[in-house]
């Protein structure tokens, strides 16, 4: 969470606080909140309710509320609603306007004297202030303007002892962003956290549901009054875009009633048009009357809302109700639309609650009847006209070879296992053709392509996918099948190439005779090609070309198809290119790293690796790969291995022979101790009472060299500094070293390794010690001439260290009058006053303390502001 920036004059705070009648300090707030809503450019709506004590005299000096923008304005701003409830609750809504001078992150909060006497859970309740915030955050990069999440549930509640207690904030965000849920603690003066505060005591565990928001409390051990303060996060695209912080109040009783059992409902998918209903039951042990309702964005919704009937609805010991909901386009939305149901008892004292909640989400229909279609070297898509008009644009989808797929009712979109790849997106949602020429370089003959469309959102809503629409290139030009390597020689390398015959030439157009023309490439410029041969034959499908260098060239082929008819002589088409398979080795470290091309246009599926026997001569399988790279590993160093490449491949469209065998060159390679090891994983610790640190390393052997023979210890006194060699260890395992300092434990250190071999690491990550290391830290009560004469005698830090070289400490009262001043880094306030000397009074204190230490790269000041209550 971002910490609160306080930004009003500390002293002047506390003067408007003096300045304010006695009795307004009275029992007073119970819960609020704070959420804002966009108007128009920087200018937004806040929203701030609280539920208040309603015998307070407070109450009446709450027509306005201070607002605090977190730009350098204040606003006061007006009670709009004040609604008596029972058991001394009243609900007040405030509502106000402001316009931000530019984009940036603001914490709009407000701070209110007092919280209502009594909290269990929050000491001193009475004289602690209450305080809530919201996070809005301006920014030209994060899209639309936001609104904060809208909170349907009150946050004031009731629970029995000894039964478990459940509440949701009903919580859902207009813009569809992402919301999540965590447990903070309450806030008080300044926007600290309440010294003293802990979460309610809890007979079993106390949970809060980071997805849903269901709070559990399970269960409260006695009565009593309890608060709690829930912060709700947007997320938009992965990053935080704001926040809201419930402060609620829960009450608990004694009473003996059992609570309400809803039956769960399932998360459901509908698609947009349809109409959805479900059942939803609840039932109380006790047999009393039941109260069932529902909640959540779909019930407020301004066109084609969804419905509980009835509403409410009631029934003695359970209760039956149904959710219709008829969806239209303007529901799609990419986060589910989460529904709450609550069940409630007429129990006395307490009508007990069960909560329930469960997802909708509305799901753009699917492009309807799409069908592909082959013309020369491209595919043409057509589809409906799509059913929902607000939808943004289409994704296209391609892969080769077809799925069967159908979706599923909550399977948005093409699923990333299916293989399909997006091959364009199309931002007009009028469209309903598409060609594909593969971005101009065209298809290939002999591949089954498949298509899928998807409609998308401005929220990135997808819908379901489309049908799934096949084609294939007609068969009129020669298609290659075989480029392998026969013969492996600097001067003498054969290959053998074939090809599949034309089988669907337009004969009208070219009524032959044909001829094949065979060209391959040039190894000194491999992006020109010569003509080779040529063939009359159109069965004529085998070449086998020869006096070629297989040892160091690659060689591509492409196999043209002309049509010689008399006056009428043209070129048919070509061939895809298809290159010889060419395998590389990387020596290393007792394994060789084997990689190959595999620039052909049919698919190559398997690929088996063969290595000559050191004893026999003959190659044999040694291992086989899905890609084009293989490690052949352990090896001994020093000795040669030779290697050759067999592939299988196949073409998806019918007419083709499958398996397609082609063989790489063959070639050898020796395994050297060539690696250095890997960097090792360095973690520092610091013996803040012996100033030495402690460093420890990891090595990371199953993917690195393992033969290490000795460790470089660097050390630099600031991060920026250069790094000094500052010891050696010798041995695989020597890898904890101390570091003994005198006067700081700061710098920053990296190790390297060294092998058998001589050969060095990188440098470890940098590990720093700051002055943060070894805290400082201030404790948030002391109990001066009390009962306890330990260490509590007087306030000082609980942790100190060399580094600290003074501090600025000043201490006030709640008035903001200094009582105590100090440059001690041990402080020592013995709970006297600095002038009278007399004992303070029982109470919270606040101080500000500069604490100045001897840092990376200098003397470096941190300020510690905080609370200290004193206890007599």
């Amino acid at each position: 969470m971002k910490n609160y920036r306080y930004r009003a004059p500390f002293k002047s705070f506390l003067l408007f606080i003096f300045l304010i009648p006695a009795s307004v300090y009275a029992t007073h707030q119970r819960a609020a909140e704070i959420t804002f809503r966009h108007i128009n450019n920087l200018t937004y709506e806040i929203t701030l309710v609280s539920y208040t004590f309603t015998p307070s005299p407070a109450n009446a000096y709450r027509d306005f509320l201070t607002i605090n923008w977190d730009d350098g304005q204040t606003s006061q701003i007006p009670r709009k609603d004040e609604i008596y409830l029972p058991n001394d609750i009243t609900y007040n809504r405030y509502v106000g306007l402001h316009t931000f001078s530019g984009p940036g992150d603001f914490i709009i909060s407000c701070e209110d004297p007092n919280r209502n006497g009594g909290i269990i859970n929050i000491p001193n309740s009475i004289n602690v202030p209450l305080f809530i915030y919201s996070e809005l955050m301006i920014s030209p990069f994060m899209g639309d303007f936001d609104n904060s999440p809208v909170l349907l549930i009150p946050p004031i509640d009731n629970g029995c002892v000894d039964v478990p207690f459940y509440h949701n904030p009903g919580a859902y965000d207009p813009d569809g962003d992402s919301l999540s849920y965590r447990l903070v603690p309450c806030r008080g003066a300044q926007g600290q956290v309440i010294p003293g505060y802990t979460l309610p005591p809890a007979t079993h565990t106390i949970h809060l549901d980071s997805i849903t928001g269901e709070f559990t409390w399970d269960s409260p051990p006695q009565q009593g009054e309890y608060n709690i303060a829930i912060l709700i996060e947007e997320w938009r695209n992965g990053i935080k875009i704001g926040s809201v912080l419930r402060d609620m109040q829960i009450i608990i009783s004694a009473c003996n009633n059992k609570p309400p059992v809803i039956e769960p409902v399932k998360d459901t998918c509908v698609e947009a048009g349809s109409f959805l209903t479900f059942d939803v039951r609840a039932y109380d042990p006790d047999s009393t009357v039941l109260t069932l309702t529902a909640t959540g964005q779909p019930f407020i919704l301004t066109d084609h809302p969804a419905e509980l009937v009835p509403d409410p609805a009631t029934g003695s010991g359970h209760v039956d109700a149904t959710v219709n909901w008829q969806t239209i386009c303007g529901h799609v939305k990419k986060q589910p639309y989460r529904v709450f149901f609550k069940a409630e008892d007429n129990g006395i004292p307490v009508q007990l609650v069960a909560m329930s909640s469960m997802q909708i989400t509305v799901v753009g229909p699917a492009p309807a009847n799409l069908t592909a279609t082959s013309l020369g070297t491209s595919i043409t898509l057509n589809w409906d006209n799509y059913a929902c008009q607000n939808a943004t644009g289409y994704y296209i989808y391609r892969k080769t070879d077809s799925t069967g797929y159908q979706h599923g009712y909550c399977q948005t979109g093409v699923p990333f296992y299916l293989g399909y790849r997006k091959i364009d997106q199309l931002n007009d949602i009028t469209l309903t053709t598409y060609t594909d020429n593969n971005q101009g370089i065209g298809l290939t003959q002999g591949i089954k392509y498949c298509y899928m469309v998807v409609a998308f959102y401005t929220d990135k809503a997808e819908s379901y996918a489309s049908n799934e629409a096949c084609a294939y290139l007609k068969k009129d030009v020669a298609v290659i099948t075989n480029v392998s390597v026969t013969t492996t020689d600097a001067a003498d390398g054969a290959i053998y190439l074939a090809w599949s015959k034309p089988t669907e030439i337009d004969t009208t157009q070219a009524p032959g005779p044909y001829k094949y023309l065979l060209y391959r490439s040039i190894p000194s410029n491999p992006g020109q090609y010569m003509v080779i041969d040529s063939l009359a034959d159109l069965n004529d499908t085998i070449y086998h070309d020869t006096l070629l260098n297989t040892v160091q060239n690659v060689y591509k082929y492409r196999v043209d198809l002309y049509n010689l008819t008399p006056g009428n002589r043209f070129l048919i088409g070509s061939s895809q290119v298809a290159s010889s398979i060419y395998l590389t080795i990387t020596p290393a470290d007792k394994k060789l790293r084997l990689r190959w091309n595999n620039n052909v246009p049919w698919n190559n599926y398997l690929f088996v690796i063969y290595r000559k026997d050191l004893v026999t001569g003959i190659f044999d399988s040694v291992g086989s790969s899905i890609i084009p790279a293989y490690d052949d590993k352990p090896l001994k160093n020093e000795i040669e291995r030779c290697y050759y490449i067999k592939c299988y491949g196949d073409y998806s469209a019918p007419g083709f022979a499958s398996p397609l065998i082609n063989l790489s060159q063959r070639t050898c390679a020796t395994p050297i101790d060539n690696e250095p090891p890997c960097p090792p994983e360095l973690k520092v610790r610091t013996d803040c009472e012996r100033s030495a640190n402690i460093l420890s390393w990891k090595n990371l052997q199953d993917s690195c060299s393992s033969d290490i023979s000795k460790y470089y210890i660097y050390y630099s006194e600031c991060n920026t500094g250069a790094l000094i060699l500052l010891d050696s260890l010798i041995g695989i395992n020597d890898t904890v070293y101390e570091h003994l300092q005198q006067s700081s434990v700061t710098g920053c250190y990296t190790v390297i390794a060294i092998d058998s071999a001589g050969n060095k690491s990188d440098y470890s990550n940098k590990a720093c010690i700051d002055f943060t290391t070894c805290n400082y830290w201030l404790p948030n009560v002391f109990t001066p001439n009390g009962a306890d004469a330990g260490e509590n005698q007087t306030f000082h830090p609980r942790k100190t260290f060399s580094s600290v070289d003074h501090v600025n400490m000043t201490i006030v009262n709640r008035w903001g009058r200094e009582v105590y001043k100090t440059s001690d880094p041990q402080i020592n306030w013995d709970g006297r006053d600095k002038e009278s000397h007399q004992p303070c009074s029982e109470g919270v204190y606040y101080y500000v303390c500069e604490v100045y230490v001897i840092g990376l790269c200098g003397d470096q000041k941190i300020i510690l502001k905080g609370s200290v209550t004193i206890l007599r």
